[in-house]
């Protein structure tokens, strides 16, 4: 073989060759960047979750404050009320997209989370309820189930913070 084709075959090998290492290394740099991209939008959508859960609980502890008042006060408590209603709503709509952007032991944690929530949420209703009809028999009986209630809530929240860890770290 003479020297211009051997030189030939040799510049046609090295090219494939390249051309081969530029798409391997070109996908793995796409499935790498759109890991980065998935693992942020999930970062972000469990952060919005956890933001709006921390507004949310902040605005139910005003209205547990009110209620444990002495003689509290209705229209206070209304006012409270509406906005911690505002907030569970928010924290509804910030789950959907944490549902939506999975993985479905993710969605686990959120129901866990949002029937810590309900339970809390059907206590302090009955408190505003005694509140409103005067009754203070139960008070004590329902403010110690109301503080029961949070710890639950606080620890299906704090579960939900390692799930999510650990969805993110997975896909780093």
């Amino acid at each position: 073989m003479d020297s211009g084709l051997a030189a030939l075959l040799g510049a046609a090998i090295g090219s494939a060759t390249t051309l081969g290492a530029a798409l391997v290394n070109g996908r793995a740099q796409a499935r790498s960047q759109q890991a980065q991209w998935r693992r942020q939008h999930r970062r972000d959508a469990y952060a919005d979750y956890l933001r709006a859960l921390h507004d949310r609980d902040v605005a139910m502890d005003a209205v547990l404050d009110a209620l444990r008042a002495d003689g509290p006060d209705l229209v206070d408590i209304d006012e409270k009320t509406g906005h911690f209603v505002t907030l569970a709503r928010e924290v509804h709509r910030a789950c959907e997209v944490v549902i939506l952007e999975g993985p479905s032991s993710l969605a686990r944690s959120t129901e866990r989370v949002i029937h810590a929530s309900s339970d809390l949420s059907r206590v302090v209703r009955q408190m505003a309820e005694h509140a409103r009809t005067g009754d203070t028999t139960h008070r004590t009986e329902t403010a110690a189930l109301a503080a029961e209630r949070q710890g639950a809530l606080y620890q299906a929240v704090k579960g939900f913070r390692l799930s999510a860890r650990t969805v993110i770290d997975s896909t780093d």
